[in-house]
């Protein structure tokens, strides 16, 4: 880990971190308000560590966008850039779950109010809206206006082992292959990524969501997450499994005029999707902060 430039807090201090989730798709969130921090993928990768680390699906880095040179542009539309890496350190465009616990973070640190809410990302601005707090001081659930889905091209095949699937390419900012299949199970272990054909429809690789059918309009997912693994949820792909499934079943509400939605169960709990008029996507789900503390700098040096 080094420091952006001068002005950084002793780097031999702890680093406060929290920790939190939206449907079980995990996060460790790193404050860093004025840009201070560099973390390296090593860094990022040894957060991230089930046995070693924190554990987490991916770092949520908080900078305000005047802060940050890959956001700066956007400061005067979104005053809080999410700086999203995957559990191995990779960069990534856009990640849907993470902007809810990055909105859950902002509430819980008195740095946004309930109510809507700008967020800069690599994928552009994204509008969110935190809904207040219920009985008892129970979180809102937190929507997220998540952008249009873009179909690339043409169809992709999907295999894992000897069996193969068409599957089709959706970007919500980030790549994406959905394949609808009969069984969940049929994903197998998903130690790996699965192999997408052909590789020059995802140059930098891809998402993969294996998807059924359990009533109508309602479906549920497996994910194959670029750069983590299979994880317990992934917003953006669950945001292009209902693009997909609604084309499949004939629905488009361009053409129709009526907003479509559907309900999407993740391994890790449930969210609900809507495509408007206009095509934008909008994602409803749960985001909770379990915990707080500090790391260890020299620690965290350690794994370089």
């Amino acid at each position: 880990m080094t420091e952006a430039h001068h002005g950084t807090p002793d780097a031999s201090s702890p680093l406060p971190f929290l920790k939190g989730h939206g449907t079980e798709n995990d996060f460790v969130i790193v404050p860093d308000p004025d840009g201070l921090l560099d973390l390296s993928a090593s860094d990022v990768a040894r957060l991230c560590d089930r046995r070693a680390g924190i554990g987490g699906d991916g770092v949520l880095r908080v900078v305000r966008s005047s802060a940050h040179p890959e956001a700066a542009a956007l400061a005067a539309e979104a005053e809080w850039f999410m700086d999203y890496r995957n559990s191995d350190g990779s960069i990534a465009e856009m990640c849907g779950n993470g902007v809810r616990v990055f909105a859950r973070y902002l509430r819980h640190a008195g740095l946004a109010e309930a109510g809507d809410l700008a967020v800069a990302t690599r994928a552009g601005v994204r509008q969110v809206h935190i809904a207040k707090d219920g009985d008892g001081g129970t979180p809102g659930p937190v929507t997220v206006r998540m952008g249009r889905a873009v179909f690339p091209g043409d169809p992709v095949t999907v295999a894992v082992g000897d069996r193969s699937w068409p599957a089709v390419h959706v970007s919500m900012g980030n790549p994406h292959a959905v394949a609808f299949v009969d069984h969940l199970d049929e994903a197998g272990a998903l130690l790996e990524a699965p192999s997408v054909s052909p590789q020059s429809a995802y140059p930098d690789g891809t998402n993969v969501e294996f998807v059924v059918d359990r009533a109508p309009r309602h479906v549920a997912l497996r994910v194959h997450e670029r750069g983590s693994g299979e994880t317990r949820s992934c917003g953006t792909g669950a945001c292009a499994v209902m693009v997909a499934a609604a084309r499949r079943d004939g629905l488009d509400p361009a053409a129709t005029g009526s907003q479509v939605t559907y309900t999407v169960d993740v391994p890790g709990g449930r969210l609900v999707i809507s495509e408007d008029t206009d095509g934008m996507i909008e994602m409803t789900g749960p985001a909770v902060i379990v915990a707080e503390g500090v790391i260890e700098r020299g620690w965290l040096a350690g794994g370089r």
